[in-house]
C-alpha cells in the first residue's frame, strides 16, 4: 500500500515539474519584459515586399506606423507589434484587421488602451497592409 502512494506521490511531483518547465508563457509576460518606452518591441527579419503587400507598405506606414511601428514592430508605450504569434492567421483572421480598423478594438491582449477606429482607410487599403503584415509574419515563422 505504502508503494502504491510514493509513486502516485512520485508522478504528481513529476507531472508539476514537467508542467512548470514546459508551459508556455503568458502574454502578459511579453507586455512586462517589453522595452524602454518609444523603442520596438520585437526584432524581425524583413523579407522582400512587393505587389499588393508593397501598396500595402506604404499605408500602413502612412496610418498605422505611429502606433504599430515601422514593419509593424510595435512600438513600446504606444501600440502593439504586430509581427507576433497572437496576430497569427489562425488566432486573428484578416476580417479582424478590417473590423479593427473600421471599429477600433478594446484592450484584450496588450496594454496600450483601446484602439480607435482609423479613418480614412478604406477595406482595400486594409486588405493590403493584411497581405504586407502577414508577408513579414511569414518571414518570421508567423502563419
Amino acid at each position: 500500500m505504502n508503494r502504491k502512494y510514493l509513486l502516485i506521490g512520485a508522478c504528481a511531483v513529476v507531472a508539476v515539474a514537467a508542467y512548470t518547465t514546459l508551459r508556455p508563457a503568458p502574454v502578459d509576460d511579453a507586455v512586462q519584459s517589453a522595452p524602454t518606452e518609444g523603442r520596438a518591441m520585437v526584432a524581425i527579419q524583413m523579407p522582400s515586399i512587393e505587389g499588393n503587400g508593397a501598396i500595402g507598405q506604404r499605408i500602413f506606414e502612412n496610418a498605422c506606423a505611429a502606433c504599430h511601428g515601422s514593419n509593424a514592430v510595435g512600438i513600446e508605450g504606444a501600440g502593439p507589434p504586430l509581427i507576433h504569434v497572437i496576430y497569427e492567421s489562425s488566432h486573428h483572421a484578416d476580417e479582424s484587421f478590417q473590423r479593427a480598423v473600421a471599429l477600433g478594438v478594446r484592450s484584450h491582449h496588450w496594454r496600450f488602451g483601446d484602439m480607435p477606429p482609423v479613418e480614412g482607410v478604406t477595406r482595400g487599403d486594409v486588405a493590403m497592409v493584411i497581405d504586407y503584415v502577414r508577408e513579414i509574419q511569414r518571414a518570421n515563422g508567423i502563419n
